[in-house]
């Protein structure tokens, strides 16, 4: 029994003594079996360790291959894997059903590593002579093989060896990720009384990783009003509101948002000349935006009343801030204001809801009162 026990601890050590590991980090190589072109030794392990830059993977195929056959490979065999995956197992001197040889087949790794191993058990019945197999580095055209889609570019995707970079469309910079495309649109100013304001590219799919700053600024006095289209279509979650995308509204001190998903925004009064829209994207999704229109109206100020003999232009039903009317008289009549008689006169809706100036007076004028009072004498 002692005799046995030293023989088993003999054994493992002489196998133990038999496997090693070879690092290679060149851009090509050879690797070959123990021995090689002679047979090669029982109980022998070898693993070679491939690895080459970034942005490249490895190309590996046999020019010989002579290995003891054996069913699913048990016996000898040559293993191809990375860290995560087996990618090949090869044995005997031609492809069954129960063993591969690799033929001309070529193996690639997806990465940058690749481990190659050979394995033969403690006996051969026959002469076989292993196998004499070449590796190279070859570039990985990133811009069309990356599997992973979130590392992608938005727009052009340029591969050069070792490596790839992305670039953006006209109008559009860069992110700091070196994949994003955003756009700058922090300064976007409103001054007119209508208008329409939408995100960038709709109703194209708005940029990632963007913020854009939208300011209406009227004078003081008017109140601006907003109206949201029926396309409305930002990024949303389903249990929390608003994380990724959203769109919001400020008008000091009121605030309304965030707003995303399909449903858009009831119109919103902000009872305010000077407003805000903050809208924000993250790093993905591809959808639609949003599309509004404003409206500002002003302080209404109270109906006017044409004096005697005179008439208002324009006349309408209600009057608002900024709004300016004249005022004239019939012919035979001057208008008549802090004793001054003109031909018109003007007068303006003022913020505070009150007009410029009262309403003048007509008063005819002095040729038609004497025309008048002369008439007046030939009758008697």
């Amino acid at each position: 029994m002692r005799w046995l026990l030293l023989c088993h601890a003999l054994c493992l050590s002489l196998l133990k003594a038999s496997a090693h590991t070879v690092e290679l980090n060149n851009m090509f190589g050879q690797i070959q079996s123990p021995g090689y072109p002679d047979s090669y030794p029982s109980d022998s392990e070898v693993t070679w360790n491939i690895t080459v830059p970034e942005g490249f993977r490895i190309k590996l195929y046999f020019m010989h291959f002579n290995l003891e056959s054996s069913y699913l490979c048990e016996y000898d065999y040559v293993k191809v894997e990375t860290e995560e995956q087996v990618l090949a197992t090869f044995c005997g001197r031609e492809t069954t059903d129960t063993e591969q040889t690799p033929g001309q087949e070529v193996v690639f790794s997806p990465g940058s590593f690749m481990s190659i191993t050979f394995r033969s058990d403690f006996s051969n019945e026959e002469r076989f002579t292993g196998f004499d197999a070449h590796y190279m580095a070859v570039d990985v055209d990133e811009c069309t093989e990356r599997e992973d889609e979130e590392l992608s570019c938005d727009h052009y995707c340029h591969n050069y060896i070792g490596g790839y970079y992305c670039s953006c469309r006209f109008g559009y910079l860069l992110h700091t990720d070196n994949r994003t495309c955003r756009v700058e649109c922090s300064d976007n100013l409103f001054t007119q009384r209508t208008g329409v304001i939408t995100s960038p590219d709709f109703p194209n799919p708005y940029p990632k990783s963007s913020e854009c700053f939208y300011t209406i600024e009227l004078e003081e006095g008017f109140m601006v009003s907003l109206q949201f289209e029926d396309i409305f279509d930002i990024e949303d979650h389903p249990e929390v509101p608003c994380p990724y995308d959203y769109i919001k509204i400020k008008a000091d001190p009121k605030v309304w948002g965030p707003f995303c998903g399909e449903r858009a925004p009831e119109p919103i009064n902000t009872q305010s000349h000077s407003v805000q829209i903050l809208f924000r994207s993250d790093n993905s999704g591809e959808n639609r935006g949003w599309r509004l229109s404003y409206r500002a109206t002003g302080n209404e100020c109270p109906d006017l009343q044409p004096p005697v003999h005179g008439k208002i232009e324009p006349l309408q039903a209600k009057y608002s801030f900024k709004d300016q009317v004249l005022i004239s008289c019939d012919t035979g009549y001057k208008v008549l204001k802090d004793n001054v008689e003109m031909d018109t006169f003007q007068i303006e809706c003022l913020k505070d809801g009150t007009w410029s100036n009262k309403i003048p007076t007509c008063k005819k004028t002095e040729m038609d009162e004497e025309n008048e009072l002369g008439s007046e004498q030939e009758t008697e």
